[in-house]
């Protein structure tokens, strides 16, 4: 993909990869406000190209993101409006999420104070030492791939997110960091076709995923 352009804004289906992904939070009731965390340099490209010419009235603000992706979630944390109780974080990558996923983690977040779409593993997965030898097979039963959106009780991922800050922890989703403070996290489970996007041939993956949605809905 091209080394300037943010994945997020390159085209899928004739339309940047952004729009895809913030139309289908837009169709989610349960969502009332969205927050976008984007690199300073392209905050106002943001507002120009992508938010006002596709109507998308549920954003509320652009804020700059940080150096590491758990730093973008905070400044958008930060910028959530008073009385909001839920926060859902989500990958601008992933523009196949569904109003049912949004909606089943929502609920489970609401039960159990946190929450995060996933899928169980199919492949075996083989632990390997330092010398390159396997060492062990995982049992695979218990594993699954984290996707987002991810869905929390915004007082648990406050504390959570202060926590980390002040004793330096970057954990590599969400959820990770409600997960070291001892409180329970649901999983939903999600589909393959939620994929994000981060490689050349993913675009050709959603290009096919955008044709079957087509299909099914004629």
């Amino acid at each position: 993909m091209g080394a300037s352009t943010p994945k997020q804004f390159l085209t899928l289906g004739g339309l940047p990869l952004l729009v895809h992904t913030l139309r289908a939070l837009e169709a989610a009731e349960e969502i009332v406000e969205i927050i976008l965390a984007v690199p300073e340099a392209d905050r106002e490209f943001c507002l120009r190209e992508i938010v006002t010419p596709h109507r998308l009235t549920k954003v509320r603000q652009i804020v700059a993101g940080g150096a590491q992706r758990q730093d973008s979630v905070h400044h958008g944390l930060q910028a959530v409006s008073d009385g909001i109780e839920f926060v859902l974080v989500h990958d601008a990558v992933r523009p196949f999420v569904t109003r049912g996923m949004i909606r089943l983690v929502i609920e489970a977040a609401a039960k159990h104070g946190a929450a995060l779409v996933a899928i169980p593993m199919k492949d075996t997965v083989k632990q390997v030492g330092q010398d390159g030898l396997v060492s062990g097979t995982m049992d695979r039963g218990r594993l699954w791939l984290a996707q987002t959106p991810q869905a929390f009780r915004r007082a648990i991922f406050e504390e959570a997110h202060r926590k980390a800050a002040l004793e330096g922890v970057q954990g590599t989703d969400d959820t990770q960091l409600v997960e070291r403070l001892g409180y329970p996290v649901a999983i939903v489970e999600g589909s393959g076709e939620n994929i994000k996007i981060t490689r050349p041939e993913d675009f050709a993956i959603g290009e096919a995923i955008l044709a079957a949605r087509g299909r099914r809905k004629e």
